[in-house]
């Protein structure tokens, strides 16, 4: 199957680009000889190109967005000349990523969230691909970010009135400080274990809506995109609902006389 094969039988025009995108990354790749990299990519968006990947099989490239458990990854393309310097994990990704420390004034720390950092990335009108995970704590926030794209980001984050005040580092990957997320948990009583259910009860919907936001592809199990309401989901799997937050699914409690189950949910907070 070819480039042109694949990108004739798409039908979403963001989609098609974003094809497009990947093959020309792999032929420069192949052409001149070095690594390339796309921009930071979704979930859904990331398993697209890597069902192409493996359709064309394709297997010189990694996912990565900076730290193990990255939500928003970026694919990196490398030559068969770097084959063992990346299955050797030498890489140094450091020349691919930056991150934008932002440490609040005294009176500001614990006020913002995640939504906060985001909104106000949005509000300068950085593109959303030049941005990895934000990762927000009571200080101020962790950043991650392309490294061609620091300087306009932390110039425009700077503009805002919000970080008038703020200090603004860059750091090393590996100074990264990753906090154990914050959680709360709640019980919910399900007829079954489809995800569909699980759905309905962690945003507080209908079965039927969550049905289709899960048809428009907004529902991830483990990073995987689902889009069957039948999967079942098991113990300790990560549900991500795209505009609605991320949750694990705890453990089954018991079983009503009616035959429903009691389950736990943990909802992951900024």
């Amino acid at each position: 199957m070819n480039r042109q094969d694949i990108l004739s039988k798409m039908t979403n025009d963001e989609d098609r680009i974003l094809a497009s995108r990947l093959f020309d990354k792999i032929e420069f790749c192949t052409k001149r000889n070095s690594v390339q990299y796309t921009e930071f990519l979704d979930m859904r968006q990331r398993q697209l190109l890597e069902k192409i990947l493996h359709d064309i099989k394709y297997s010189n490239y990694v996912a990565y967005g900076g730290y193990k458990t990255a939500e928003r990854t970026i694919l990196i393309f490398y030559p068969s000349k770097l084959e063992d310097v990346f299955a050797e994990n030498r890489f140094d990704f450091n020349t691919i990523f930056t991150v934008i420390n932002i440490t609040l004034p005294n009176e500001l720390k614990g006020m913002y969230s995640h939504r906060t950092y985001l909104s106000g990335i949005i509000k300068t009108g950085i593109k959303r691909e030049k941005i990895g995970d934000i990762l927000s704590n009571k200080d101020g926030a962790s950043i991650i970010v392309l490294k061609e794209s620091v300087e306009y980001v932390i110039s425009g984050l700077k503009e805002l009135t919000r970080f008038g005040k703020s200090e603004f580092k860059e750091l090393r990957l590996e100074d990264l400080k990753i906090e154990e997320p914050k959680t709360i948990t709640t019980d919910v009583i399900i007829p079954s274990m489809r995800i569909d259910s699980l759905v309905s009860e962690m945003i507080r919907t209908s079965r039927a809506k969550a049905a289709e936001i899960i048809k428009v592809e907004r529902v991830f199990v483990n990073h995987e995109l689902v889009v069957k309401s039948s999967k079942e989901v098991k113990e300790n799997d990560i549900v991500t609902i795209r505009g609605k937050g991320r949750f694990r699914v705890g453990a089954i409690l018991n079983s009503t006389r009616k035959g429903n189950l009691v389950v736990q949910i943990e909802k992951y907070i900024s």
